[in-house]
């Protein structure tokens, strides 16, 4: 080969690197041009948060979330679409959801609480007699007996009282509810897509408005925010990001091989395009990065939720029936809620639903909305899909009834009597806290992601 032709080649070659490197280049701050500076709405930077989380509290959600507390989630599947006939089911074997067999539930989850000894209670209080039997039997009769009709009234009563203070549908008590282990139907990219799939996200957003008609187009530009008061900006940043956020999940888990002889079940991975196709600016007309930052908003509310109910988590006993794990995640959850104390910029929710009348109003509108977003979960036509947008829309909803309910703003120490008054039902904390996990590895994944861009 002649000099003259290895230069021609060697120039081709440095022609094609640089071209490679620059269109490196430009998706990288593509994707991520928006991602650094302050975070709208709220007081910390990017870089801050995404230090906090990839460093210390990504690697302690990701082995909490592991323990049989928070890897059984209680959920109904079956419930009907309350809005428009369900015509629509993804056929792909990865929608399906793997139901939990009787024994791999602990036992402690299936309504066991024989580990709760009567001897544990009244031990502190001296005035409380022990034994039924040592009244004094001349004082007169006092009838303790309630009516069956009496009965009912309260439990519908005390159900009316928490719905006041629930922003979604909780379903504990649902008959049809079961068990589901979290850890055997990972978030994934199932193919569950199209019109179904849009028409689930067109209605969602169709909630973030309450002052716009029906016909308006649902989705804001960012630069028109600022034209909102700030309770429709949070409520818009919140359904913005977790959009944004589950879209990064199903970027990191994409099905990258079918093949039922190399592959049985599936070979799993970053797909980069796909990322790209979702959060950059030509595809999105210029929207993209906007939707990264508000994944980073909706990370700082519910971890300000977790924040604020730290002293009420520090009591939960997490009780499964295995002691040992029992013990583990009592300890887990504890350090955890340590670092989260640490964290110097929390969301402020103060702000928010202050003053006169309407604010009350405004506030009752924003908890309506949001339960029919939660509602809309149900019109999902692939399981899996329907699974994790069913808990993570709890856990975001669980952390909204934390920060504007009033009833974790008085009490700095909660007393075994006011505990009462904050009951979170175990559905709600363990929404709560693998909401958050997916929104802490959703932050991961984008370091991942930037990664790969370079």
């Amino acid at each position: 080969m002649s000099l003259k032709y290895k230069l021609i080649v060697f120039e081709i070659f440095l022609l094609i690197s640089c071209t490679f490197s620059y269109f490196g280049t430009v998706l990288d701050d593509d994707c991520f041009c928006q991602l650094h500076g302050k975070i709208d709405d709220c007081m910390c930077n990017v870089d801050t948060v995404d230090h906090f989380n990839n460093v210390k509290i990504y690697p302690r959600l990701r082995s909490l979330l592991h323990k049989g507390y928070f890897r059984f989630y209680k959920v109904n599947l079956r419930r009907p679409c309350p809005f428009w006939s369900d015509d629509s089911r993804c056929a792909m074997r990865y929608c399906h959801v793997e139901a939990c067999e009787d024994k791999d539930i602990p036992v402690g989850l299936k309504g066991d609480f024989s580990h709760l000894s009567t001897h544990n209670y009244n031990t502190e209080n001296p005035y409380i007699t022990q034994n039924c039997n040592d009244h004094n039997v001349e004082l007169s009769y006092l009838n303790t007996t309630i009516s069956a009709k009496v009965q009912e009234d309260i439990v519908l009563w005390s159900a009316y009282d928490d719905a006041q203070d629930n922003f979604c549908v909780l379903e504990d008590n649902d008959s049809e509810s079961e068990y589901v282990d979290l850890l055997l139907n990972p978030e994934r990219y199932t193919g569950y897509k199209g019109k179904s799939a849009h028409r689930i996200w067109h209605s969602i957003y169709m909630e973030n408005c309450f002052r716009r008609t029906k016909t308006d187009n649902p989705y804001i530009q960012s630069s028109k925010l600022d034209n909102l008061c700030l309770e429709e900006r949070v409520f818009y940043r919140a359904i913005s990001g977790l959009h944004a956020s589950i879209n990064v999940h199903l970027c990191a888990q994409f099905l990258l091989s079918d093949s039922s002889l190399t592959e049985p079940n599936g070979k799993w991975g970053h797909n980069l395009y796909e990322f790209q196709q979702r959060f950059s600016k030509e595809t999105t007309k210029g929207e993209g990065p906007h939707w990264l930052r508000n994944l980073y908003f909706v990370y700082l509310l519910e971890l300000r939720a977790l924040n604020k109910a730290a002293n009420y988590l520090e009591r939960e006993e997490f009780y499964t029936g295995n002691e040992t794990e029992d013990w583990d995640t009592q300890l887990a959850v504890k350090d955890l809620l340590s670092v989260v104390r640490n964290f110097p910029d929390h969301f402020n929710e103060s702000s928010m639903f202050a003053g006169n009348e309407q604010a009350e109003k405004l506030k009752y509108e924003f908890k309506q909305h949001f339960r029919n977003v939660s509602k809309i979960m149900d019109c999902v036509g692939c399981d899996k899909c329907k699974l994790w947008g069913k808990l993570q829309t709890q856990g975001l909803g669980t952390a909204l009834k934390i920060l504007f309910s009033g009833k974790f703003d008085e009490h700095s120490e909660l007393t075994p009597s006011s505990k009462k008054q904050f009951q979170l039902q175990r559905s709600e904390i363990v929404s709560l806290v693998n909401s958050i996990g997916r929104l802490s590895t959703s932050i991961y994944e984008l370091d991942e992601f930037r990664h790969l861009l370079r």
